[in-house]
């Protein structure tokens, strides 16, 4: 907390360089007036009135945040990096509707989940590693580099000959994508003002709620009119230009005030080791043994299941302890990824885990639905793709509520406890869908109910990351609320074939409905089927998707007695908030300021010395 306490401003003697251009270094509560700039040259570097630190153009200071880049170029920075984002998040979507197409075409339905695993895990594992290369390689050359391998392998993906080199281009699109995330959300904040930075959240919640509402749709029109190999390739013309527009408007030197540069020995690598070996094998124990229960009941007592499955348990184990002790004996020598003090908060830690448990779910519904829709209601891509809009369409619009509804007060609790509350409502209900010829209306209906409790709960997830963090650990805070999420959703994908591999062994194979090469190619085994072997077929979809979303109501349920957690007895209003993180930040920025320029105090020439009074 800062203190309410306002001391007198003091002068404080700053070193000058031969131009005579003066450094001013104003109290937080004073406005920052700077005469040696122009009338334009001003609008270009107008700032909040809480900003830490002033400066003349001629005469920068490295460790200054805020970046004086002219308004095209800013404009053009902020369109590329929100396209970028946009793409990123669209193929987390996008090939829900077209999957079952693709597994049919490959002949290989139980594996096709895999595509989107691929692309998830590889999101999550690599989006912390991109961010700290780029305090290697710079924002510039990093953020290059993640958009040549997403564009490139989204190509490689349009022209894959087999599923297993499709998953391949899918996690090396994924590792490209990850990039084009992190270290977005690392660049936003440093080109934005202080005044600006509380409205990133804002803009990276419009990205999420757009790509998330088209991903389904697009996915199922391009499949239904064109190939789905186009659901790949669309990401290179959409993705080509803003490319090159980042290029092109990237600011000089003298224009960024970035921070200098970090060596590889200060990279956590351990640490992106382990959260890699955590999460990927956690993952796919449940799907590798999802995939085999079709043909083996006792999987889940094989090497396949438990070993992977102890491997992550006891990477995650390690990650946390490997990061306690970065963070508490070596923080000077490397720099941890996840900060100490997010990690000891109350308040986002609930909120992180409530994300996490919704994300599946969320996730559940988006890649189990239009199978579903396809197989058990005979609807096409497009169809399937369009029936979800109920649920993606509440979701932007939840979004936006939870965001006017906390925008003064400081409403997250009551929000936060909301979101759950209705997914739980919401899956519950779409556990009872019945194995119906037509799709019944109370599947659109009930989308609403998981939807708009998704998009209240990750929209005030990411606000409550804003309020608890300090400015400097805002990306990260985010950047760990979209990993969680991702992180859930996997699981819940995961965990869905599985329930679906029980269900086709024990309804399909065991009772000799079909063959095991049938079940690989579903679609046309079905067209040849009796119509009491179809309708068996067809419910067992129907039976593995209903249990599945029962699974979804309970950790629904958990989440909402996670949120608890959120609570405070006081909260603190937004805007008093925002004016205690950017006090506390012009603390810092001045603190930094005094320690560089300390040195040089006592060789300042008389008469080459300014004051601030």
């Amino acid at each position: 907390m800062v203190s309410d306490d306002k001391p007198e401003p003091q002068a404080v003697s700053i070193p000058i360089d031969e131009d005579q251009s003066t450094i001013v270094v104003p109290n937080t509560e004073d406005k920052v007036e700077n005469d040696a700039l122009s009338q334009s040259e001003h609008e270009e570097l107008s700032q909040p009135q809480h900003d830490a630190l002033s400066q003349s153009q001629e005469d920068p200071m490295p460790e200054r945040p805020e970046a004086s880049i002219p308004k095209w170029r800013l404009i053009s920075l902020y369109v590329s990096i929100c396209v970028g984002l946009f793409l990123a998040f669209l193929d987390t979507s996008i090939v829900a509707t077209a999957m079952y197409t693709i597994g049919v075409e490959f002949h290989s339905l139980s594996k096709v989940n895999w595509i989107a695993l691929a692309y998830t895990l590889a999101y999550l594992g690599c989006t912390a590693i991109f961010a700290s290369l780029s305090d290697v390689f710079g924002r510039r050359n990093s953020y290059i580099a993640a958009s040549v391998i997403f564009l490139a392998f989204s190509l490689g993906c349009g022209w894959a000959t087999s599923l297993n080199q499709l998953i391949a281009f899918r996690a090396l699109q994924g590792v490209g994508g990850s990039g084009l995330y992190s270290i977005g959300f690392v660049i936003l904040p440093e080109i934005s003002s202080l005044r600006m930075m509380r409205m990133i959240g804002a803009l990276a919640g419009g990205v999420i709620a757009t790509s998330g509402v088209l991903g389904p749709v697009l996915g199922g029109i391009i499949t239904e009119y064109t190939t789905w190999r186009w659901v790949f390739w669309i990401n290179a013309p959409i993705g080509i230009g803003p490319l090159i527009l980042f290029v092109l408007a990237w600011p000089k030197d003298s224009q960024l005030r970035s921070p200098a540069r970090r060596s590889f020995r200060q990279l956590d690598f351990l640490g992106f080791f382990l959260l890699i070996a955590a999460s990927v094998p956690f993952v796919f124990a449940f799907q590798e043994a999802g995939i085999h229960i079709v043909m083996d009941k006792n999987v889940w007592k094989t090497a396949i299941f438990v070993a992977p499955l102890i491997v992550g348990v006891i990477c995650w184990i390690a990650l946390f302890g490997w990061e306690y002790l970065v963070s508490t004996r070596w923080s000077e020598v490397i720099d941890a990824f996840v900060p100490l003090n997010l990690a000891k908060n109350r308040v986002y830690m609930s909120a992180t885990a409530a994300t996490m448990l919704s994300g599946f779910p969320y996730f559940v519904v988006i890649y189990s639905l239009p199978s579903h829709f396809q197989v058990v209601n005979n609807s096409s891509a497009l169809a399937s793709g369009l029936a979800l809009l109920p649920m993606l369409g509440s979701s932007a619009v939840a979004s936006t509520i939870a965001g006017a509804v906390s925008s003064k007060k400081n409403n997250t609790f009551p929000v936060m406890i909301i979101g759950p509350a209705l997914m739980l409502i919401g899956t519950a209900a779409l556990s009872t869908l019945d194995n119906t010829p037509h799709t019944q209306a109370k599947a659109y209906g009930l989308q609403v109910f998981v939807g708009f409790g998704f998009g209240l709960t990750v929209s005030t997830s990411s606000m409550i990351a804003g309020l608890e963090s300090e400015l400097r650990d805002n990306a990260v805070a985010q950047g760990i609320i979209a990993q969680v999420r991702v992180f859930g959703g996997s699981i819940g994908i995961a965990a869905s074939t599985a329930i679906l591999g029980i269900k086709q062994r024990q309804r399909l194979l065991e009772t000799g409905i079909i063959t095991p090469s049938q079940l690989q190619s579903l679609r046309e085994a079905m067209s040849r089927l009796t119509p009491e072997n179809l309708h068996a077929v067809k419910q067992a979809y129907t039976d593995a998707f209903d249990e599945t979303l029962v699974v979804c109501a309970i950790l629904s349920g958990i989440a909402l007695l996670v949120t608890i957690g959120c609570w405070r007895k006081n909260p603190i209003s937004m805007p008093e908030r925002r004016k205690q993180q950017m006090e506390a930040e012009a603390l810092r920025q001045r603190a930094i300021a005094e320690k560089h320029t300390e040195p040089s105090l006592k060789e300042v020439p008389e008469g080459k010395e300014g004051s601030i009074v």
